[in-house]
């Protein structure tokens, strides 16, 4: 570790640490950004996948950068529209024809019962997302001026496409201001003291925006296409958390070791040694577990995998080298009004001490009494339900949805976002039939039509993204398949196809549910197998590391089920999103174990001179404040990502708040010490601890925060 140590060799090296990190931020800034890749295709999949190859084959149709904006009225009192209602909607229309593409807007029509009206604006894609955005922001303005009576709602892809923009507008800045709040927050009220806080705060900030920048950099130079919000969104809450506990962590040993030495150089070179392999061995925890998403199906999770490493890795190197500089230099005065004095009395920490000798007295018992707890929880999740429509992924409701809402009263829900069959022209007439037989399609006609490709676009009965909409596309697939001589031409990558192929947006968000399950199955085995492998090296054995994997898991299965019960009744959101569960189980796992290692590492650590129980008792109680804080404040954290109203980023945040809760607060405390006391010294199996010659137990120490 002596790298690490070398920071606190002196006030020169430790000034010199702070000038090169300075010097290497400004550097990062100064990086060109490359030019972005273009994505995949607009879900992220391969060209494996049906609704890809049908966004390679719409490049080959004459309006393949064409789609229509639906504008909706109807109605306030939800009654028939009047006839100068329809007069006023077709003069309306008309000055619409601007917008248009090709300058010609259909007439409006009318549903069945005359209570809402339809006028399909057909848009231009061609200038990307942002273009689109603003084209439908003015479409909507120039509809501000309806009839009095009349509600009138812009919906359909490229409305949805512009709310969901509009989700992100300033997000980073809200994002970064609201975590920024609460991690001050909490390391104000951790350390009491009106100076220390400012510093890891000032660092771990200067890390998140260092990652960022990097991540413009980083990210497209390795071939993917980096999608800003989500992506960029959870990985600033990552690093913050993760940079904001390795600093407690240090903070904590330095404090200690500040008792011990006059020479605040040498406690903090001592604080080094002793933490820099738990902090080690925590990020790259994180970081592989994070990378099994470049496994993932959808570009997406593999542009995080990217951020989110790169964030942890910068986030160690943060808490290792420029802290440990910036606190030496400032001195032991930083801790005012609690500073830490050679030879200064010791506060035992009286609560986690009492803990843990309640635990020591009955470990069988407390462990059976919190693996049922657990195991409660966990049947929370039972009836769990997956999935969300096109109208539900917003907290806050967008004008897109409500118009959505609106046309599904009167016309097909499908007819927000129809499907595209993509055929050979010739066959284009007799997949319209086969595709109009289909169970639950509401109607099927040909569209535009090129040399080698023909479009035939059909409407679904069900709202895009339910259950009843994904068994009409599984229906609507097998039935145009079978169609002689339907096949469109070869997609690059995709192999020869077998007849016609089915995509649109609705078909994508089925294969992206699908493609989320086939994650699942793949990146799960393979993320538990690599943090079991770190635990194995760190700890030299194999029963510690196999039950703190158990653990893990068994929290993680809690953690969805408390969260399902106040999604379900409390929160009333229909359904959990279909990507939630790989990413929540992918970040809980590797951010689980981190307060594990922190505890097992100091119970190895003391047990060399203690034992196993004396030893975990030692690091129950010296540990006790410093996981706790970082616990709390990780969950803090993430529950931040619910200032966001994307339903998606919600989920997530909570089911890692009540994950690492559950992590700090029962397993940590009460399970792992309760399995180390069953079994004594047979815990490191097949390794064991080596006492030092004459050891003793190891004397009280202060609490790693000011307070119980």
């Amino acid at each position: 570790m002596s790298l690490f140590t070398h920071v606190a060799r002196g006030r020169l090296a430790a000034w010199l640490t702070v000038v090169a990190a300075i010097v290497l931020g400004a550097a990062v800034f100064g990086l060109p950004k490359p030019d972005n890749p273009a994505p995949v295709s607009s879900t992220g999949l391969s060209v494996e996948w049906q609704s890809t190859q049908v966004e390679r084959l719409q490049e080959q149709l004459p309006s393949s950068d064409v789609q229509p904006a639906l504008v909706v009225a109807s109605r306030a009192d939800g009654g028939p529209l009047t006839a100068a209602d329809r007069e006023a909607l077709a003069a309306q229309a008309g000055d619409l024809s601007r917008f248009a593409v090709g300058g010609q807007v259909a007439p409006p029509q009318f549903s069945p019962d005359g209570t809402v009206a339809l006028v399909a604006v057909p848009l231009s894609t061609a200038g990307g997302q942002e273009q689109v955005a603003d084209t439908v922001e003015r479409l909507r303005a120039a509809l501000d001026d309806a009839p009095a009576g009349l509600t009138v709602d812009v919906t359909g892809g490229p409305a949805f496409t512009a709310d969901l923009t509009k989700v992100f507008e300033g997000a980073d800045v809200t994002l970064l201001a609201v975590t920024a709040g609460v991690v001050a927050l909490l390391l104000l009220v951790t350390y009491r003291s009106p100076f220390l806080w400012i510093v890891p705060l000032v660092v771990v900030a200067a890390t998140e925006q260092l990652t960022l920048r990097a991540v413009d950099t980083i990210v497209p130079a390795v071939g993917i296409n980096l999608q800003e919000g989500a992506v960029t969104g959870i990985a600033s809450v990552l690093v913050f958390g993760a940079a904001t506990d390795y600093a407690l962590l240090l903070i904590a040993r330095y404090r200690e070791e500040l008792r011990r030495e006059a020479d605040r150089f040498r406690a903090m070179r001592a604080a080094l040694r002793r933490t820099a392999e738990p902090i080690l061995a925590s990020g790259t925890t994180v970081v592989l577990g994070v990378l099994t998403l470049l496994l993932s199906e959808q570009e997406t999770n593999r542009a995080l995998a990217v951020a989110c490493a790169t964030g942890v890795v910068l986030a160690m190197l943060s808490a290792l080298l420029v802290l440990p500089a910036a606190l030496v230099l400032l001195g032991r005065g930083l801790f005012w009004p609690f500073v830490p004095r050679v030879g200064g009395a010791v506060r035992e920490g009286r609560l986690w001490g009492r803990l843990g000798a309640g635990v020591v007295r009955r470990p069988v018992s407390v462990a059976a009494l919190a693996t049922l707890l657990l195991v409660g929880l966990a049947l929370g999740g039972l009836g769990i339900r997956t999935g969300l429509s096109e109208t539900e992924q917003f907290r806050v409701e967008p004008e897109a949805v409500a118009g959505a809402q609106t046309l599904a009263k009167a016309f097909p829900a499908g007819t927000t976002q129809p499907v595209a069959v993509l055929t050979n022209p010739a066959a284009a007439g007799a997949v319209t039939e086969a595709a109009a037989a289909v169970t639950g399609v509401a109607s099927a006609r040909p569209g535009s039509a090129g040399a080698t490709v023909a479009q035939v676009d059909v409407v679904l009965e069900a709202e895009p993204g339910t259950a009843a909409s994904d068994r009409a596309i599984e229906a609507l697939r097998d039935a145009v398949a079978t169609v002689p001589g339907s096949a469109p031409p070869t997609v690059d990558g995709a192999g020869a196809l077998d007849g016609a192929v089915v995509g649109g947006t609705v078909a994508a968000t089925y294969d992206t549910a699908e493609a989320n399950a086939k994650d699942l199955r793949l990146i799960l085995p393979i993320i538990l197998l690599l943090v079991a492998a770190v635990l194995v090296l760190l700890l030299r054995g194999l029963l510690a590391p196999a039950l703190l994997v158990l653990t893990v898991i068994a929290s993680f299965f809690a953690s969805l089920g408390a969260a399902w019960l106040l999604f379900d009744h409390v929160l009333d959101f229909p359904a959990l999103d279909s990507g939630v569960i790989l990413l929540a189980f992918v970040f809980l796992v590797a951010l689980g174990v981190d307060y594990n290692i922190f505890l097992v590492t100091r119970a190895r650590e003391d047990a060399r001179r203690a034992g196993t129980r004396d030893g975990m008792l030692s690091a129950l109680r010296v540990t006790g404040g410093v996981i706790t804080s970082a616990g709390v404040l990780l969950a803090a954290v993430f529950a931040v990502l619910g200032v966001l109203p994307l339903i998606l980023l919600t989920q997530i945040g909570v089911i890692v708040c009540i994950g690492v809760l559950l992590d700090t607060l029962l397993v940590r405390t009460v399970l792992v010490p309760a399995l180390a006391f069953v079994l004594g010294d047979r815990f490191w199996w097949p390794g064991r601890v080596r006492r030092e010659a004459g050891a003793q137990a190891p004397a009280p120490r202060e609490p790693v925060t000011a307070h119980d």
